[in-house]
Parts: structure tokens; sequence; C-alpha cells
């Protein structure tokens, strides 16, 4: 509770400094990766960060892609394989499937062999198909009981969206929130909230899938640190992970 404070979380850059005993790094590396919370962020042109945070970023992978990748990434990545414990042949019902968070949840269960069922408004339909969802249900429209069973919901939405979704979970099955504590729970089955954590692993496994091409980025607006102020506050909805450029 302090100002001026710097906002942002995800960086893309180069290392120029290394603090004493740090190992794991080197000075010039490409690298990538999640600040932590409570200090002050990445939207400056130089950034203090524990080596941990970080993951080395490979040459044929661009800065913004690179950007755009540690809290949508792991998010996905936590919520779905850490939290969710997601089998191969389970339905998962992905909320906000166009979203950046949504996007990469949709691509991460399939390629784990899940079914997945994405939901948004009437305009995310061909996105969300788009990023892989086998259905996409209109949230403005549809009724969201009549997709039936599943057996892992992921929630970016909370409220009644929640409750509606914890009734769907079949027995064993999981709800996974990023939305803040649990309001609904399933009748037989876990219910979790979590914030997402850097982990320099997990981080390699994201950018391995976008080097092959099993991953695809969901960018938006790009613009300068000039410009952060109107491109972090739009006017209109968000279409993707809001990228900002630094330059020395």
């Amino acid at each position: 509770d302090r100002t001026p404070s710097i906002p942002g979380h995800e960086l893309a850059g180069v290392v120029t400094a290394l603090g004493y005993g740090t190992t794991g790094l080197s000075v010039g590396q490409r690298v990538f990766g999640l600040a932590d919370w409570h200090r002050d962020g990445t939207l400056a042109q130089y950034v203090a960060i524990e080596a941990r945070n970080l993951a080395p970023l490979p040459g044929d992978v661009d800065y913004t892609v690179a950007a755009s990748l540690p809290i949508s990434g792991l998010t996905a990545w936590q919520g779905l394989f850490q939290h969710g414990r997601l089998k191969a042949g389970q339905t998962v019902l992905a909320h906000g499937a166009a979203g950046a968070v949504g996007t990469m949840v949709t691509q991460l269960a399939r390629e784990a062999g899940a079914y997945v069922i994405g939901t948004g408004r009437t305009a995310d339909r061909t996105k969300a198909l788009d990023f892989g969802a086998h259905e996409f249900l209109d949230l403005d429209n549809d009724t969201l009981k009549d997709i039936g069973s599943v057996d892992l919901v992921f929630d970016v939405i909370g409220g009644d969206i929640q409750r509606q979704s914890a009734a769907l979970i079949k027995p064993g099955g999981t709800l996974v929130s990023i939305v803040g504590p649990v309001e609904a729970r399933p009748t037989d089955g876990l219910a979790v909230d979590f914030v997402v954590e850097a982990d320099r692993a997990e981080l390699g496994e994201i950018v391995q899938r976008v080097r092959d091409g099993r991953l695809q980025t969901n960018i938006g607006d790009i613009a300068s640190l000039d410009d952060a102020i109107g491109a972090l506050n739009p006017t209109t909805r968000r279409r993707g992970k809001t990228i900002i450029r630094v330059l020395p």
C-alpha cells in the first residue's frame, strides 16, 4: 500500500546484471517470467526480480509472444494439472474460452486428451472454436445445464455462473476458480481457488509448446510504455492479452 508503485507482473527481456550468489542465469541471456505479486512490477526499463521466477527464452520465440505467456499459461497449467488433476478422456467446461486464460485452458486441456466445452458471449464463438474448443455455449442465449455433466470446471467468472457450474460436476470432479474464494461447491467433488505462482519448469513446458506449434498465443493490443495507461484501461472489451513494449 504505497505510491508511486510500478504495475505489471509478466515480462520478457534480457538479463543485464546478476545479484550476488545468483546461479542458473547469465548476463545477456534472454528470459521471460512472472514477478512476485508484492514487489514493484514490470512496466519499466529495468526490473529487479528473483532469478527463480525466470525461465530461459529460446531465440526463436519473439519477446512479444513470450511476454504474453506467464500469467495465462501458468494459470491454465496449474489449474488443470496441479489443482484440477485433469486426465485424458475427461470433460472440461472452460469459461471465458476466448480470453487470454481461457484459450490456454482450452488448448492445454485438449492436448491432454480432454473434451473441451468453451463458454463466452455470442461474439466469442468463432475464436473459442478456433482455439480448439469442441463445443461452444453462448452464456447470453444458451442454458448452461443443457451441456450435461462434466469432470472439471475452470471458472473465471464466479457468481451465478459458478453456482450453476458446480451443479454440473460429476462425482469426484473438481471446480477450479481464479476469481477468489469459492462460493459454490460440487455435491460430491472438490472446489479449489488459487493464485498462480512462478515456476521455471512449467514455463519451459509452455514455451516449448509454443515453439513446436502445439500452443498458440492470444495477443490483443500492443502499445508503447508511453501509451500504457490507455492500453491497460480500454474503453472497449479486450480481445486477448495486452502487451506493453518497453524500449531502452
